[in-house]
């Protein structure tokens, strides 16, 4: 009986890897090769620009085409089987993993990093410094100053962070206008006075600024934001992101539906991984999937 046992084990565990190879062989993508189509959510895109270049230089027998959209067309995509992979700021809703698992869809998810929102403003307003009931009056339309506010998407992730999170579901104001994504909101900032956008934090950042200290852009105004429990001012630096006293943050989480190890999964594991995770910590996001150590230090002026 002991050894009908160990037979029936050894059988099984032959088929099943068998199946594994077969499921594996009806796809031509591997880890580290093949084709493969991803949505990513707009807002990430000066990072995840450089993601793609430093996996495509360690793996050229790979070809990512990534797609850049809101965040709700991504999704979209996802559950259309348009994308193996979708970059996102939040995770599968309850009835979402419902509607994966009566399509069928095998789906695993994963945090890989935290930025922030960026508030914006033109570099000629006096509003350098606002409280969060003062955001929220610009953009219910009641500030003492009439703003002219400005996202990059009506179906963005930023929009939907800021009613859900922010607003509370309040209704955004009429003179809330979509632009065609972040770079077009710091442009149409830069060369409007009475505008203030809001954008992911990457498109703030100065690439160009040799310190490595992450300084900010000078065409915009970076506005500081007050945190409600400190009642003090904070940008958003990466180290104000990390331990939350910048209030606007978020997430960026991967979704994937491959069942198998193919070139989703591959960048995926590359995002979560020490490679991926620097890159992320060099833009100014804070890595998730590392241990990153942050110390207070007290900067003496008097010279």
């Amino acid at each position: 009986m002991h050894s009908l046992k160990n037979l029936l084990f050894v059988v099984l565990m032959s088929l099943g890897i068998l199946s594994c190879e077969d499921q594996a062989s009806k796809h031509s993508d591997t880890l580290s090769s093949g084709s493969v189509d991803i949505s990513a959510d707009e807002t990430y895109r000066p990072v995840i620009e450089e993601q793609l270049r430093v996996f495509d230089s360690s793996y050229p027998d790979a070809k990512i085409n990534i797609h850049y959209k809101p965040e709700a067309e991504c999704f979209q995509d996802y559950f259309d089987n348009k994308a193996h992979l979708i970059l996102v700021t939040r995770p599968l809703t309850k009835e979402e993993k419902a509607l994966c698992e009566q399509k069928q869809i095998f789906t695993s998810s994963l945090e890989l990093a935290k930025d922030a929102i960026a508030v914006i403003v033109n570099n000629v307003s006096p509003d350098s410094m606002l409280g969060l009931s003062e955001i929220k009056g610009i953009l219910s339309g009641v500030y003492k100053k009439k703003y002219t506010v400005v996202f990059d998407n009506q179906a963005s992730s930023t929009v939907r962070y800021i009613t859900d999170s922010l607003l509370k579901g309040q209704q955004l104001g009429t003179n809330v206008f979509a632009a065609k994504g972040n770079a077009e909101v710091v442009k149409y900032v830069m060369n409007n006075p009475d505008a203030i956008g809001f954008v992911g934090s990457g498109y703030v950042m100065d690439s160009g600024d040799a310190s490595g200290n992450g300084a900010f852009v000078k065409n915009v105004k970076v506005v500081a934001v007050q945190n409600d429990s400190t009642m003090q001012f904070y940008q958003p630096y990466q180290a104000y992101i990390a331990i939350k006293s910048y209030p606007l943050t978020r997430k960026l989480y991967y979704i994937n539906r491959e069942s198998y190890p193919g070139l989703g999964t591959g960048f995926a594991n590359f995002l979560s991984r020490e490679r991926g995770q620097l890159i992320f910590a060099h833009a100014n996001l804070f890595p998730l999937r590392m241990n990153v150590v942050i110390r207070s230090a007290d900067i003496n002026i008097n010279r």
